[in-house]
């Protein structure tokens, strides 16, 4: 990360006033900007702005920086707030896109909080600096200081924009965030991510053209109408694809002239959303498929387009900038400290009220996208694989039920080859790559599986065929042992990769299991051997010694019980679903579990893996290695019978595969 101040890049105006023209078209569309209606006051902020540009990894403010002495007005790229915590990790306060200011706390006052020499640390809330870092490549309208002040002063629509955005919005985070106690949670709130539908913030139509137009008459619509993305239509009017503005400049680097079609430079199928999601579910659906726009659909026809710019505009602390800084990484070293960023984020996430089931979605997109761009940097180091593969997901990594104490689970499969020097290349090539993968994988926080589950392992990484007839055999021949030591594969789900791949896997898994009454008989009767950890009189039963003396085991006593139900469940009646909240949903909607058995299962799984975060949480932020033994001492009287309450719900589960499988015969 660079230590130095944006330098003043100030680019030659053209004598017909291009660059000047830009500046002001940006203004004319920026709020507040954009509300002054004095033609004369806008021609004098637009020539005494400069357009500025930053490197992605650029410092803007901090500790041993001096205070800023513009207003940068974010043009393209985006930059992240955070303040340092004394262990060296980051606390994200918010992320600025197009359209955002940077700066204006120090220019508004000598007391904002966050600049140094002079403003801090001594007069920064409880010492700590705030930090402004790009995360990306990053162009700024840059507005000198005495035209900022003079332009508060001159228009009550920039005073009343920036003070209270400076007193309502980040002083209100700043502060919370320095005051919140590191061991409780405070009781949830609303949260813009998860209370908003997606609906309500498409409210434009979207914008389309017709497929055969040239793709500089897609740029110049894109232009007049200020937006991101353009629907291409067939001649019927139905919807092929979407042309967005980085299409455009891929088109360009190309070479493809304006005069092409602009089918040509397309991406189809459009990704949509329902109208009637959350945003956190599109904000997950852009991170998971790496892309920016998503249609919206209601009534089965496109009412919309929103973008991840839309979603951050109206909430600012949100895990995409982890996203952003995932995606810029071009060596692997680069990725190592960026899972430890993500404490902050659930931290955020817990006290805005979000269900856990979403935090651990929330982590596993995070923890893929680290994986994915782990292995696209060593393919580009070792060379292109001799045969497509994909890497085995597994376990909780598998359900997407990934929390702070997790280690690896993974394993790896390759297309068969018949030639015999193709299929060696592949098994000298792929234990070379797997073993340097799982290395860094370490060095990025994940640490090994004891059970040596992992890609590195010769065992977990064959060929397709291989492992259909590994599958194969522990469904048709059950050895108990054996398919207890399994069962995490059953949970398997499709990696960085060619997914097709795994998604053959899981179809050839699927056909079979519902088939073998042994195999099932064998994961049910394991069902049973965890107790709900209650006595005859509802007290809890803990830890009897050693170091975890008085705790109780949340993941094996409680959560494991409900993950037991749902694989076997699924198994049965072959649903494709990995996640447990997944697999049980679909086996209520498709009748194979009563719909009150379902909604018990589901509140009770989502307490348990609740707790389990909130106590995850509270260790990382000790200094503690996270494990998954909670004091019942600890909690509320409310909390201990809602606890109760869900080990309960794990008994009528084991009596409902009991009459299911007929294991009281």
């Amino acid at each position: 990360m660079s230590g130095n101040r944006v330098g003043a890049f100030r680019p030659p105006v053209a004598e017909n006033g291009a660059g000047a023209s830009a500046i002001g078209a940006f203004l004319r569309a920026t709020l507040p900007f954009c509300e002054i209606d004095a033609e004369a006051s806008l021609t004098r902020l637009t020539r005494a702005c400069v357009v500025d540009f930053a490197p992605a990894g650029t410092r803007l403010m901090g500790r041993d920086l001096p205070p800023p002495e513009d207003l940068l007005l974010v043009q393209k790229g985006g930059v992240k707030l955070f303040v340092p915590d004394a262990d060296g990790s980051e606390r994200l306060l918010d992320y600025r896109g197009e359209g955002a200011s940077v700066g204006e706390m120090a220019l508004l006052g000598e007391d904002a909080p966050g600049n140094a020499p002079g403003n801090a640390p001594g007069n920064a809330p409880e010492g700590a600096p705030l930090e402004a870092v790009t995360l990306e490549d990053t162009f700024f309208v840059r507005m000198p200081k005495a035209d900022f002040l003079w332009a508060m002063e001159t228009h009550a629509c920039v005073a009343n924009y920036y003070l209270k955005k400076f007193s309502d919005t980040f002083t209100s985070k700043f502060l919370a965030a320095m005051r919140e106690r590191r061991s409780e949670l405070p009781a949830p709130r609303s949260f813009y991510l998860f209370s908003s539908e997606v609906g309500s913030i498409a409210t434009r139509a979207p914008l389309g053209v017709d497929a055969g137009e040239t793709v500089q008459n897609a740029a110049r619509i894109m232009v007049r109408h200020k937006v991101g993305s353009l629907l291409v239509r067939d001649g019927e009017g139905g919807t092929v694809g979407i042309v967005t503005d980085k299409d455009l400049r891929t088109a360009m680097a190309l070479g493809i002239g304006g005069d092409a079609a602009v089918e040509t430079i397309m991406s189809a199928p459009v990704a949509t959303i329902g109208a009637h999601e959350v945003c956190f579910d599109a904000l997950l659906t852009m991170m998971g498929n790496k892309i920016h726009h998503l249609a919206v659909v209601e009534a089965g026809r496109i009412t919309g387009m929103v973008t991840s710019h839309d979603i951050l505009v109206k909430q600012g602390k949100s895990p995409m900038s982890i996203f952003t800084e995932i995606k810029a990484q071009t060596a692997i070293h680069g990725l190592y400290g960026l899972s430890g960023k993500l404490p902050g984020v659930v931290r955020t996430l817990l006290e805005e009220g979000a269900k856990a089931g979403n935090i651990t979605r929330m982590i596993s997109v995070l923890n893929d996208l680290i994986l994915e761009r782990l292995l696209q940097i060593l393919e580009h180091e070792l060379g292109r694989p001799p045969a497509p593969y994909c890497f085995l997901l597994l376990g909780s990594e598998g359900r997407r039920e990934q929390t702070f104490a997790t280690d690896q689970d993974n394993a790896l499969v390759y297309d068969d080859w018949d030639d015999d020097i193709v299929a060696r290349a592949a098994e000298v090539y792929f234990e070379m790559f797997a073993k340097q993968a799982i290395r860094h994988l370490v060095k990025c926080g994940f640490p090994p599986c004891r059970g040596g589950i992992m890609a590195s392992n010769r065992k977990w990484r064959a060929n397709l065929p291989t492992w259909k007839r590994l599958f194969s055999r522990w469904i048709a021949v059950p050895e108990p042992q054996e398919v207890l030591h399994a069962t995490i594969f059953f949970d398997l789900r499709a990696g960085p990769g060619a997914r097709e791949i795994v998604e053959d896997l899981k179809g050839h898994v699927l056909s079979q299991a519902p088939r073998s009454d042994v195999f099932l008989r064998h994961l049910a009767a394991d069902c049973l051997t965890s107790r709900p950890p209650l006595t005859l009189f509802r007290n809890f039963i803990v830890e009897k010694s050693g170091e975890h003396r008085n705790h109780l085991d949340i993941k094996h006593r409680g959560l494991v019980p409900f993950m037991d139900f749902a694989r076997v469940m699924s198994l049965r009646h072959a649903v494709w679903d990995s996640s447990t909240l997944g697999r049980l949903r679909v086996l209520a909607r498709e009748e194979h579990i009563p719909r009150a058995l379902y909604n018990d299962a589901a509140e009770a799984f989502e307490l348990l893996l609740q707790l389990r975060l909130v106590h995850q949480l509270d260790q990382v932020e000790r200094g503690l290695a996270p494990d998954n033994f909670i004091d019942p001492s600890r909690l509320s009287d409310l909390e201990k019978q809602t606890l109760k309450n869900a080990f309960e719900v794990v008994g009528r589960l084991q009596a409902f595969l009991k009459e299911m499988f007929r294991l009281n015969v």
